[in-house]
């Protein structure tokens, strides 16, 4: 079967064999995807031209309102999203959850969310500006919506939440969408697409998907249209420099690499909650998803004294989880997505192995559970330890995307800072910690580069959110290698889909505009 593409309004096959999605348990050729003789131009145009003008002729509640009606699809629907997971990416069922109802929840938030703007469809921002020596001649702010697309290229961890994650707001803001999902896990976004498609919730045109290669989509975009992308430094960097980009100064939000840490404070030490809290978020974030995750722990600082005991108690822990075919009872660890991403995964190990010593895995003759080492994508979960600290090198520099997390010992909190800016900008640290004059002094050390700064201690126990969840009211994003993008934080993620301007005029035209319009410090409630 050849997944059809959707664009101006028409579902169609792209042209050719295309490129087969495989089950990274078996090796068997599930679907194929093809974006030969798909017109990119041509779906951009539509997608502004007929898409847009609807959403925007609707209020911010009555968007809601469509995005309320996603909500109830995708849910109806939520066995067979978890069997595509299960088949096409080698989900656990936890895995398939937290892409699945990740998603849902963030759609329901922006549910809740958008009927607080009401029937407006743009929105004001702060108070008139006088102009004059009388209010003859005033100034208004304003933020209208984006007349373009929001342009989606996607990264195979995340087939559903990274769709709508990103689309919740777009919807709501009144730009439509056309995404271009990562090739290897296209199945579970194309299908939810059809989903919403044949239910008839959307204006045609709003939401559009091209599967396989994105070959000249960037040539059409224009200087209203918005490109998101999540995947590798180095596409972000040739998306950043193409030319019509750059000629047409194309609004572009990237999420890049990231290497995550995990600081334990000096009071974290073996026998507390804080460390105990640290030891299992840990071990949650190497095997959830199979550490395929922008947001995983990569690195973990610890004072010097309790780095030992911290690799033994995560070792530990990972000794317990059996690691082979999701459809076998007790798997709690399935494979990567793809023997590619194995091939990287195993390459990015090898370098950090040069400067570190394995605790945990690693090992060259691991068998997973209930599958054939020679045709499936696994990848043993492998604790190292690094002694060098600032000295090392492929510690901080190389993400290995899959089960793998390095213990760093640290003398003090200077050094634990310099630690993690050493990755120079990651999503998310997570600090476990409840010593105020340390955390007085990290926090602000590292949140420059940090997108998000998650404090645990004793009293928030187990109430915290976790380290690599993204919740829809809350920024994700990070500056530096990460990106420099920023998306969800509420409302605040209308902003990227909206256009600030101010109107100069008599008070009666602002009064006119202003009546149509929200206040735009809602944004940021």
């Amino acid at each position: 079967m050849k997944l059809a593409n959707y664009v101006y309004g028409q579902w169609l096959e792209g042209a050719g064999d295309g490129i087969a999605l495989q089950d990274p348990v078996t090796g068997e050729e599930l679907v194929r995807v093809s974006s030969e003789g798909i017109d990119t131009g041509r779906a951009l145009e539509f997608a502004r031209n007929t898409g847009g003008p609807a959403l925007r002729a609707l209020g911010y509640e009555q968007r809601a309102a469509l995005l309320g009606a996603i909500v109830e699809v995708l849910s109806a629907n939520r066995a067979e999203y978890f069997d595509i997971a299960l088949r096409n990416s080698g989900s656990t069922e936890a895995d398939a959850a937290f892409d699945v109802d990740g998603a849902i929840f963030t759609l329901k938030s922006y549910v809740r969310a958008g009927k607080a703007l009401g029937p407006a469809r743009h929105l004001k921002e702060g108070a008139r500006v006088a102009l004059a020596k009388t209010d003859a001649f005033q100034g208004q702010h304003f933020l209208m919506p984006l007349s373009g697309v929001a342009v989606f290229i996607n990264a195979f961890n995340f087939p559903a939440w990274g769709l709508w994650e990103k689309a919740a707001p777009a919807l709501l803001a009144g730009v439509p969408v056309l995404v271009k999902p990562a090739t290897p896990t296209a199945w579970l976004t194309q299908r939810m697409v059809e989903d919403v498609v044949k239910a008839g919730i959307l204006p045609v045109g709003a939401l559009s998907i091209v599967c396989g290669s994105a070959r000249d989509l960037l040539d059409h975009v224009g200087e209203c249209d918005v490109v998101s992308f999540t995947g590798s430094a180095d596409t972000a960097a040739r998306m950043r420099t193409h030319p019509n980009v750059v000629a047409r100064s194309v609004r572009i939000n990237i999420e890049a690499d990231s290497i995550n840490c995990a600081i334990l404070g000096p009071d974290a030490q073996p026998g507390t909650p804080e460390f105990d809290l640290a030891v299992k978020e840990i071990v949650r974030e190497m095997t959830i998803k199979t550490g395929q995750k922008c947001t995983a722990i990569r690195r973990v600082f610890a004072p010097a004294a309790a780095s030992r005991p911290l690799a033994d108690a995560v070792a530990a822990k990972l000794a317990s989880y059996r690691v082979g075919n999701p459809k076998s009872e007790g798997v709690r660890v399935g494979p990567l997505v793809s023997r590619a991403q194995q091939a990287a995964a195993l390459e990015g190990l090898a370098k950090l192995r040069e400067e570190c010593e394995t605790v945990f895995g690693g090992d060259a003759d691991f068998a997973p559970v209930d599958a054939d080492p020679a045709v499936s994508a696994f990848v043993q979960p492998t604790l190292l330890y690094c002694d060098k600290g600032l000295d090392a090198r492929h510690v901080h520099d190389v993400e290995v995307f899959g089960p793998v997390a390095t213990i760093v010992p640290y003398a003090d909190t200077a050094e634990a800072i310099a630690l993690a800016r050493r990755g120079r900008g990651s999503l998310v640290a997570s600090v476990y910690s409840g010593d105020a004059a340390f955390l007085a002094e990290l926090v602000p050390g590292i949140a420059e580069l940090h997108g998000r700064v998650m404090v645990v201690d004793a009293a928030v126990g187990t109430n915290h959110t976790g380290h690599g969840n993204v919740m829809p009211t809350c920024l994700h994003g990070g500056p530096g290698r990460a990106g420099g993008g920023e998306e969800l934080g509420g409302l605040r993620a209308l902003a990227t889909y909206h256009r600030r301007c101010v109107v100069q005029g008599g008070p009666a035209l602002l009064e006119a505009l202003s009546r149509d319009a929200a206040d735009a410090a809602l944004l940021g409630s």
